[in-house]
């Protein structure tokens, strides 16, 4: 299926990820005690393309760890009724206690990935902060939860989807908007 437009090509969603790199060192002061937590799928290789520009703009690695929500979801029954959810696994590679979390997913739309996310980090350990980073915000919130780094603001109706597709798991970068099936 075509899109209905392309809102981000390859060269957008790098300045989009270069820009936010620089806001999050420069809301943070630097990156001392600060790690980049991406939520699966998409969200992992946006943090870890995050990583690598923060880490050429301040010349040292930031800690990329993944969550994996899955068990967190509030609608686990609607979307697996017949199959069992895949569960693939957290991995934080430093102890996020009285850490600066910054949670990093593709799309931020109603609001329950990320409460999912902030139930499972707190599961995890207590961190200092959480803070989000989102490649698109595309509005539609269902709780109160807005994006502290956004790529790019892209309203939408609840008919179309904003689908994002990155190298690292559909062989190119874009985003573009869908309508709804």
């Amino acid at each position: 299926m075509k899109p209905k437009a392309i809102v981000l090509d390859e060269k957008a969603i790098h300045r989009a990820l270069t820009r936010i790199a620089h806001e999050i060192i420069e809301r943070n002061k630097g990156i001392e005690d600060c790690v980049l937590v991406g939520i699966k799928t998409r969200g992992i290789d946006l943090a870890q393309r995050l990583a690598d520009r923060i880490k050429r703009i301040e010349g040292e690695d930031i800690p990329v760890g993944e969550l994996d929500i899955t068990l967190y979801r509030d609608d686990l029954t609607i979307k697996t009724e017949s199959t069992e959810p895949e569960v693939l696994g957290s991995n934080l590679p430093v102890d996020i206690k009285n850490k600066k979390v910054i949670l990093v997913d593709d799309v931020l739309y109603t609001g329950r990935t990320v409460r999912a996310a902030m139930d499972a980090l707190v599961d995890i350990g207590r961190p200092s902060q959480i803070q989000l980073a989102v490649l698109v915000d595309r509005g539609h919130r269902e709780l109160p939860i807005r994006a502290d780094f956004i790529g790019k603001n892209i309203p939408t109706s609840s008919l179309e989807r904003i689908v994002v597709e990155l190298m690292e798991t559909d062989g190119h970068d874009q985003v573009g908007i869908y309508e709804s099936e």
